[in-house]
Parts: structure tokens; C-alpha cells; sequence
């Protein structure tokens, strides 16, 4: 009973095993039914009266369920868990869906972020785990019930302090929103190789679904740049940072992006980019690009064992700000 009780909907299992593998606990049983019309249902196997209970779900489209899908199984067993008597109820989401949409960029948008939030608070929840979301002042915002963002700062800067060696490293932010995002990778890596490291920045301008803007601000000459954001998915403003890097001088191209979405094109607009290496984390699962892709330039790591000690914390009554990255 003094241990926190972990579920994972089917299509997220593969991570919460892992996470619960490093919480050394396993993951409780539970059921998901599908009827002939197409509706569903979720419920928990086990008691979860008064306890503090965890559901792991990555909200990630993929081949069999669509962000819909995966949102609304998640909602509705959320609140299963909350009329069942559990005393707290967290959502722990690797991928948060339509975090990108968080405000309005044309007249009548939509501000689906916050609608999104509304429905997890609609079922009770009392709290929101995520990863490295779009915007965090708008996630933050946005709800009303508890929030805690995680941040695989940490994991790629300690990737790339141990690749990058003795050379000197300049951190790249692929436009002016993701400078704060740069410059926390930035300061971490400092801190790891004891040497300063640089910064840049590219400009970008999106119109009707199309990139542009091709200037540079930084050094970046005989440098490993290593350019920095929160996903990619069709791949085109990590193909062009790429690009201006290598044109500015650098002596080698890296990427890091939390979360790998990978739209259709992704992988030839990669394989042709001027990239050397791209990292990713395991947040939306198993990776949608094939390491063969991108041979000898595609690197997966787990963030596994952050979500595992994060919950750890949360569970014991500690603080997360030592893995805020």
C-alpha cells in the first residue's frame, strides 16, 4: 500500500514497463474492451481505494490509434480511477497532444491547449506529468490542477559533452522562440565540459504551413553546432538550421529534438539534410524513423528512468527541480 500504483493503457505499455521496471514495481492490472459500434471502455483490475495512482499514456498518434483516440481512452479511464476512490489520480503523458496549439495566431483560432487541459481537469485529475511541451508558460497556464514539466536537457547534454570531446560546441536554437531551450542546454553543457560554449539562432517565419528566413546570428565556425527543440516532425526547420550551420563554418552538424513525431517526409528530408547526428528520446514510443534512414546518424534515448525517479519523488512528498534539466 505505500507504493504507488502504476497503470498504462495498452497503446504506451512498451515505455511503462520500463518506467516501472526502474520503480521497481509492476504495472497493475487492468482492462480495455472494444464493442462492435466502435465505443470502448477502460477500468482498473485492482482496488485503487485511497491509493496514489499513476496512469502512463503517450498521446502521440501512431498506425492504430489516432491523438483523439488515445486522449479520449485516456479521459475516460482517468475517470474511472476517480469514481473507483482513488486518493490522487496523475497523468503522466511523455507526449502531451496539441500542445502547439496554445494561442491564437489567427482571428477565431481555437486555443486547444487549454480545452485539452479542461478535460483532464473535468475527469479529476489532480495532476499532469509531461515532457519539454511547445511552450511552457502556455502549458502552465493552461491548467488549473497541477502540472510538472520534465526535460530531457539533461539526458541530451550528457550525450553530447561525452561525443563531443575536446571540440569546442555552440548550442543553436532553430528559431527566436527556442532560445530559452537553448540556452538551458547551453548552461548544462558548460557545466559538464568545464568550457564555455556558444550560442546562435535562426530566424524563421511560418506562412500558410511554409518555412522561411535563412539568417544566422552566432558563431558557429569550426564548431560542433547543435541545434535544439522540443520535436520534429516533418523535418524541415532542423534541415535548414542544419544547412546554415554548415554553410556559417561548423565543423560538425548535431540535433536534438525531445520528441520524435516524424510526419511522412520526415526521413528523406533528414537523410538529405546537412545533419550529422540526430538524437531523440523514446517519448512517443518506438521511434517512427527507421535507424536505417539514417545510418550512423540516428540515436534513441529513454527517458525511462527520469519519468521513473519523477514519480518516485511525486509519491514520496519530494521535489522534481533536480530533474528540470
Amino acid at each position: 500500500m505505500n507504493e504507488p500504483l502504476l497503470f498504462a493503457l495498452d497503446a504506451s505499455r512498451p515505455f511503462a514497463e520500463a518506467v516501472a521496471g526502474h520503480l521497481g514495481v509492476a504495472l497493475a492490472a487492468h482492462e480495455e474492451r472494444e464493442f462492435e459500434d466502435g465505443e470502448h471502455k477502460s477500468r482498473p483490475l485492482v482496488s485503487v481505494r485511497g491509493r496514489d495512482v499513476y496512469v502512463i499514456h503517450s498521446l502521440c498518434g501512431d498506425a492504430a490509434q489516432s491523438p483523439n483516440d488515445k486522449l479520449l481512452r485516456l479521459l475516460f479511464f482517468l475517470g474511472a480511477l476517480r469514481d473507483a476512490a482513488a486518493e490522487r489520480v496523475t497523468a503522466v503523458l511523455p507526449y502531451l497532444a496539441y500542445a502547439r496549439k496554445d494561442r491564437r495566431s489567427q482571428p477565431r483560432d481555437p486555443v486547444t491547449t487549454r480545452y485539452v487541459a479542461a478535460l483532464f481537469e473535468a475527469v479529476g485529475t489532480d495532476c499532469v506529468v509531461t515532457l519539454d511541451v511547445h511552450n511552457p508558460a502556455a502549458f502552465e497556464n493552461a491548467f488549473r490542477c497541477r502540472t510538472e514539466e520534465l526535460s530531457a536537457i539533461g539526458l541530451f547534454a550528457g550525450h553530447f559533452a561525452a561525443a563531443a570531446g575536446d571540440a569546442e560546441l555552440a548550442v543553436v536554437s532553430p528559431d527566436a522562440g527556442g532560445i530559452k531551450r537553448a540556452d538551458r542546454l547551453r548552461t548544462r553543457l558548460a557545466a559538464l565540459t568545464g568550457r564555455p560554449v556558444g550560442a546562435a539562432f535562426m530566424e524563421k517565419y511560418r506562412a500558410e504551413g511554409v518555412v522561411s528566413g535563412t539568417a544566422l546570428g552566432g558563431d558557429v565556425a569550426g564548431k560542433v553546432a547543435l541545434i535544439v527543440d522540443d520535436l520534429v516532425s516533418g523535418g524541415t526547420t532542423l534541415a535548414r538550421a542544419a544547412r546554415a550551420c554548415r554553410e556559417a563554418g561548423a565543423s560538425r552538424v548535431c540535433a536534438a529534438a525531445t520528441h520524435g513525431v516524424f510526419a511522412a517526409a520526415a526521413a528523406g528530408t533528414l537523410a538529405a539534410s546537412a545533419l550529422d547526428e540526430l538524437a531523440i528520446t523514446d517519448s512517443v514510443g518506438a521511434p517512427r524513423l527507421d535507424a536505417s534512414q539514417l545510418p550512423g546518424r540516428f540515436v534513441c534515448l529513454s527517458v525511462a528512468p527520469l519519468f521513473g525517479a519523477a514519480i518516485r519523488r511525486m509519491h514520496d512528498g519530494g521535489s522534481i527541480v533536480a530533474l528540470l534539466g
